[in-house]
């Protein structure tokens, strides 16, 4: 939940998306009993919402009673991926890129503020990231990707981004303030590669790049804590091919 409560809050709406979300980070299916408990709810409210999200295809009813996500909630992660435009060709692009390297490469964009990874093409010399995956919105001021992205934005707009994401510390490399930010962005031109190191995870690596002319980034990830020469090289010419 973002922001504050809105004067006309719909409670039924907010306690099935309760019910979603404890279903979501569970790692196994749930009874009703189990949802009311975590979501706070009577049980005949819970009985209630189960049955109508799984009449509507967001939950699932398996044999034994358990509840899990169901399909329309997969449907609607697609449909959010589908809604950011991506640059003609963007998935060949990774594909090749990843192929080319043997790195994991990214697509992302800032959308209303927050970086939202849209694509990724995986490579056997990266680490799996579980905080870079397709749909999921990250840390632009820990990331190469982030950090490219807000290379290429003013100077106020980029600060409004950083306070209204917040300045997580991931790793005792990861920048914690806005200035410290500043600092490391100043030495750096608009459109160049970005490298960051170990700011993200211990011991990763990642490079990013805006494409010309556009608000996306390409990024790659790399065990260690620096990027091969030559995957940057590759990281610059798929930039290139997608702009």
């Amino acid at each position: 939940m973002t922001g504050e409560q809105p004067s006309d809050l719909i409670r039924s709406v907010s306690r099935a998306l309760r019910v979603l979300e404890e279903v979501s980070r569970a790692d196994r299916p749930l009874s009703v009993k189990v949802i009311a408990r975590r979501c706070g709810l009577n049980l005949s409210t819970s009985y209630h919402l189960v049955r109508t999200l799984c009449y509507e295809g967001y939950l699932y009813r398996r044999p034994d009673g358990d509840y899990m996500l169901g399909s329309q909630v997969a449907e609607r992660f697609h449909e959010m991926l589908d809604a950011f435009e991506r640059p003609p060709h963007a998935a060949a692009v990774l594909r090749h890129l990843a192929a080319v390297t043997g790195h994991t490469a990214y697509l992302a964009q800032l959308s209303e503020g927050r970086l939202v990874v849209v694509d990724v093409a995986e490579g056997p010399h990266s680490p799996y990231l579980e905080d870079l995956q397709a749909g999921l919105e990250t840390a632009p001021h820990a990331t190469a990707l982030g950090k490219a992205l807000l290379l290429s934005l003013p100077s106020r707009t980029r600060r409004g981004v950083l306070t209204g994401y917040g300045l997580r510390r991931f790793t005792s490399s990861t920048p914690v303030s806005v200035e410290d930010v500043e600092e490391e962005l100043s030495a750096l031109r608009p459109g160049e590669v970005v490298e960051e190191h170990g700011q993200f995870r211990e011991q990763v690596a990642c490079a990013g790049a805006v494409v010309p002319g556009t608000d996306w980034a390409i990024g790659i990830s790399a065990r260690g804590l620096s990027i091969p020469q030559i995957a940057r090289i590759r990281l610059a010419q798929a930039v290139r091919d997608l702009g």
